[in-house]
């Protein structure tokens, strides 16, 4: 049985009121949520700062050793340099860069050509330090405590800046987890980690789990990411888990770019375990009717984070 997507005459106003409360949680919650990242991330500034003796003793051993250190350096820039400039600056290969951000370097790039590359990003880093923030490398002397917490904040609030939708985005997905959470609980619901459920079709009654993969595909198999499985306390006999994917989004531009997703992933799921999946969503935002039609003709129902009770008519 349908929920909301046949019911379009409460569209607008489940959209106003979906609206309505995402942007009263990100008003009370998102400062809070970027200042305690802007923190951690200063604490990473301070820690470049250490191993590179305040930027004084930049090298490629350095960057061997702790390559991810390259965002904190690509932000300590004037004016602040994004990857791919980086990259055409010093005439290396892009995936060198993307390795470092993760922490490591690429398994081929070895010996000259690894060292190479490494002095060029070196050599461009210094030659564009900001001195407006970092004074004491073309006043060559050593710093004091309050310069190097005043450059590592600022340079924390250009890397923050950069990744500030990721980090909303993270917020919101840990709300919607969470309120799913207590709900199911409040039903006597029981929370199972992912790595106790061997057979996802065959859930115990009365569990749940999060960001579970489920494979799909008959010939060439691939793993998807669910955000919640349900196998609801009244299943039937060979009843599939109820599968819920989360979404929050704060515009109606982003969405709509986004929809084919769940297009795609029902689509998997039915070619893989037949007509009989019940995949839903969990949309909290900036969902407008455009993109719920979209999503109701591709035979994806939802429930609004805001009535979350509708949760009730999955058959829990």
């Amino acid at each position: 049985m349908a929920i909301n997507a046949n019911k379009p005459a409460l569209w607008k106003k489940d959209i106003a009121e979906s609206v309505d409360y995402y942007n009263k949680w990100f008003i009370k919650f998102a400062p809070k949520t970027f200042r305690i990242t802007r923190k951690d991330t200063s604490n990473t500034v301070l820690e470049t700062f250490k191993l590179t003796s305040n930027l004084q003793k930049l090298t490629p051993a350095i960057l061997k050793k702790h390559p991810s250190i390259i965002q904190t350096l690509r932000m300590s820039n004037c004016p602040p340099i994004a990857r791919d400039r980086l990259v055409g600056l010093t005439s290396i290969a892009k995936h060198l860069i993307l390795s470092m951000e993760e922490g490591k370097l690429p398994p081929q790039m070895k010996g000259k050509v690894l060292d190479e590359y490494l002095n060029r990003i070196c050599s461009i880093i210094c030659k564009l330090i900001d001195s407006d923030i970092i004074p004491w490398l073309e006043e060559d002397r050593t710093p004091d405590a309050h310069e190097c917490e005043r450059a590592s904040t600022i340079i924390a609030d250009r890397l923050c800046g950069a990744v500030a939708d990721p980090i909303i985005r993270n917020a919101q997905e840990q709300r919607q987890l969470m309120n799913i959470l207590k709900y199911l609980e409040k039903l006597g619901y029981k929370y199972l980690s992912p790595s106790e459920i061997t057979d996802w079709q065959n859930m115990k009654k009365g569990t749940f789990t999060f960001r579970l993969n489920i494979s799909v595909g008959n010939k060439h198999k691939v793993n998807i990411p669910i955000d919640v499985v349900i196998m609801p306390n009244k299943a039937g006999a060979n009843q599939y888990p109820i599968l819920i994917e989360a979404k929050s989004a704060g515009d109606f531009t982003n969405t709509n770019k986004r929809r084919k997703e769940e297009a795609t992933k029902i689509r998997q799921l039915k070619d893989t375990y037949g007509a009989k999946i019940n995949f839903m969503l969990f949309l909290c935002g900036y969902f407008d009717s455009g993109y719920l039609g979209y999503e109701a003709a591709e035979g994806i129902d939802w429930i609004w984070e805001h009535r979350i009770d509708d949760m009730i008519k999955l058959g829990l």
